[in-house]
């Protein structure tokens, strides 16, 4: 009824863990949010110690229900359903828990604080709709898989949908289908030549959100990888950086499907109590098949991102010599939509250091061919300072292992939070330009490699490049090239997240 619905983990008493109910809010357009009530407390047997992950599904007719797991008073957790209380309310206000709950408790062999996340169902041929729910046995994450026809009883498959060894604990499982020729999104429950499906899971160990692209056989509900050696837990990541806990829906109304990630924080619980809030969602990504590469998703902000531009500046061959910073005269520098694009002229000189190193120890790791790229949320001293960057073995692109990479080593001044450096090979094609797009909201920068191929989220703590003071500056730390940028950078609105105003009519 024209709404976006977010459901999340939330402590309504504090900045750190604990208490965990479902915050709830709404958005016309997935980037102007207006919070709810709460939806669910933890406040029977089956859920008193957390509401925790859970996943809608739409099913005929236009019905709504909600698996979630429960941390119930013996500290297991269970699958539980839940429905709206008002079908007819399009901010679905109302939440009526099962009673009969719970729908799902740890089969024989897993553990009872191994058994979380059920993810949205789809249907087979069969009439009977899937679940699966992340677990482990040992060392071994998988993914249980489950058959039902009313939510309430459920029958377990023989098989898992998949497992790998030596991954660990599967949270927040994803599966879903994805075109293998098309532009748009699919919903959950199609298969056919024509789809891959992707099955993701957040690694508990790692705390990075993996992903591959593989075959489902509806048959015997299993899936297999295209290529075993980037399996789920040891392969491709949906994003290198400060990541997890994702989770993807099908728009039914544009036919696209997107996707949502976590990100959370790295300093201490006496900051986030001083600032009263901790962790947040990334921008809303749209999720397609790369038709060029067909290895990989490609991950994109979605378009609605566009409705918060203002005012734009554009920069058109600007020159960045060996060893040089270039600052780009923009008024503000903390809220941007940023795309540039990167041309290579090789110098004569032999240039200094290793040059197949990916992504070094950061921007300042000097090689032939990189590092170059964007220095953001930086100070005019560049005390502080956040660059994403590219970093090739040679300048034939084409034969090139190109990097793709975020250094947090300078971003603040803070003591107390983490600073690494993140970042990947990207696929950089015959006919393609180096090319990035960065997303900066004041402490977050997001930032998409090759039309989102490669993506990186960094959260940043800058205590001198804030506000006004903030800036941004190309840079070019190789020392065997020139290079030439050309930029577009939109300055970005407050989205103006706010309570929902039912005093005033929407």
């Amino acid at each position: 009824m024209g709404w976006y619905h977010l459901f999340y983990q939330y402590n309504p008493d504090s900045a750190v863990w604990g208490n965990i109910t479902w915050g709830h809010a709404v958005s016309r357009d997935m980037i102007h949010w207006l919070y709810l009530p709460i939806a669910m407390f933890p406040n029977k047997w089956f859920d008193i110690n957390g509401v925790w992950t859970g996943s809608a599904t739409i099913l005929p007719g236009g019905k709504i229900i909600v698996l979630y797991t429960g941390d119930t008073n013996e500290y297991v957790q269970v699958q539980n359903l839940a429905y709206p209380a008002n079908l007819s309310d399009p901010l679905l206000l109302d939440w009526v828990k099962y009673p009969g709950n719970p729908v799902l408790v740890p089969p024989p062999g897993i553990g009872p604080k191994n058994f979380r996340d059920p993810s949205t169902a789809w249907i087979g041929p069969d009439g009977k709709w899937r679940v699966t729910v992340g677990s482990k046995k040992g060392e071994t994450g998988l993914s249980l898989i489950y058959k039902t026809k009313d939510f309430i009883n459920f029958e377990q498959n023989d098989h898992y949908l998949h497992a790998v060894p030596g991954t660990g604990m599967w949270e927040c499982v994803d599966f879903y289908p994805i075109s293998i020729n098309g532009s748009k999104g699919l919903e959950t429950s199609v298969n056919g030549p024509q789809v891959k499906h992707v099955l993701k899971a957040s690694m508990n160990k790692a705390r990075v959100d993996c992903y591959a692209l593989g075959t489902y056989f509806v048959e015997n509900d299993t899936w297999v990888p295209d290529n075993p050696v980037e399996d789920v837990g040891i392969g491709l990541l949906l994003d290198h950086g400060r990541y997890y806990a994702s989770k993807t829906f099908y728009d039914q109304v544009k036919e696209r499907r997107i996707l949502w990630g976590w990100i959370n924080e790295t300093d201490t619980k006496s900051d986030d109590l001083r600032k009263g809030w901790a962790s947040l969602q990334t921008i809303p990504r749209t999720v397609l098949f790369d038709n060029k590469t067909r290895t990989n998703l490609l991950l994109w902000p979605v378009e609605e991102i566009e409705s918060l531009r203002v005012s734009s500046d554009e920069f058109e061959g600007v020159v960045v010599k060996p060893g040089s910073t270039v600052p780009l005269n923009i008024t503000l520098a903390t809220q941007l939509d940023i795309f540039a694009e990167f041309e290579i002229e090789t110098l004569a000189s032999e240039g200094i250091g290793k040059d197949n190193v990916g992504c070094g120890k950061g921007a300042t790791d000097r090689s032939a061919f990189g590092p170059f790229g964007l220095l953001a949320i930086a100070d005019d001293t560049l005390s502080e300072q956040t660059p994403i960057y590219f970093r090739l073995s040679n300048t034939s692109l084409s034969s090139s292992t190109t990097f793709f990479c975020v250094d947090e080593t300078r971003s603040s001044k803070a003591p107390d939070v983490a600073k690494p450096v993140y970042g990947s090979k990207v696929s950089v094609l015959d006919d393609e330009k180096l090319s990035m797009r960065v997303l900066v909201d004041h402490s977050i920068i997001e930032s998409f490699a090759q039309g989102g191929r490669t993506v990186i989220t960094a959260r940043v703590y800058p205590t001198e490049a804030i506000y006004g003071a903030a800036r941004l500056f190309l840079f070019n730390n190789a020392t065997g090239i020139n290079i030439k940028v050309s930029l577009k950078i939109w300055q970005l609105n407050s989205a103006f997240i706010r309570p929902f105003p039912f005093d005033k009519s929407q």
